[in-house]
């Protein structure tokens, strides 16, 4: 089984895929595959330096994702651009993932999944959600600035288009206890799990 978690930035979707993978999901973290893996590889790299100038990868040879996001969550075709050089290699790294461990249990976090159309790839869709004062709120103390956390958030399709299309919701504007056994029961009441 491949459950695809997605939900809206700052709404909580690394906890509760977290939550899942202490329940024996295996976890993939879309975002952190592209951090880790597909910025590593010396094209990508060598095409961001191109892209967005030498100051887009730091002394130490990373990525300087601030300075990155401060281009791309301002500029559509500048984020539509990254999104095409990176979706490819995490495309593939998915695959290599799952044709490594076919049985699973698998829970993917995807922010975009369906913005980019990425419904097939999963056998149930995840949305985790909480209340826009929350998410602002979450994201502040995260010590990102409101501006920016506005401008990211209005680049993923509204909270409630994405609630409509999952075929499960949790709600994560109460205590983490409510979320861990929010999780629990999803995971009981799963088709392989019943």
């Amino acid at each position: 089984m491949i459950l695809g978690l997605t939900g809206g930035f700052g709404c909580g979707k690394s906890t509760a895929a977290r939550l899942f993978e202490r329940l024996g999901f295996r976890y993939l973290d879309s975002d952190a595959v592209v951090r880790e893996h597909v910025y590593a590889r010396p094209e990508i790299r060598a095409a961001l330096r191109e892209r967005f100038g030498a100051d887009a990868i730091l002394p130490d040879g990373g990525i300087n994702r601030v300075r990155i996001a401060g281009i791309v969550f301002g500029d559509d075709a500048q984020r539509l651009w990254l999104e095409q050089l990176t979706h490819p290699p995490l495309f593939a790294i998915w695959r290599e993932r799952l044709t490594a461990d076919p049985a699973g249990p698998w829970v993917f976090e995807v922010p975009l999944l369906f913005e980019k159309q990425l419904e097939n790839w999963f056998d149930f869709t995840i949305c985790v959600a909480c209340s826009p004062a929350q998410q602002l709120a979450r994201l502040e103390q995260r010590g990102m600035e409101r501006a920016l956390a506005e401008r990211r958030i209005s680049t993923q399709w509204p909270l409630g288009r994405k609630i409509e299309l999952s075929h499960y919701v949790l709600l994560n504007d109460g205590s983490a206890e409510f979320l861990e056994q929010q999780v629990a029961h999803l995971v009981r009441s799963l088709p392989s799990h019943a």
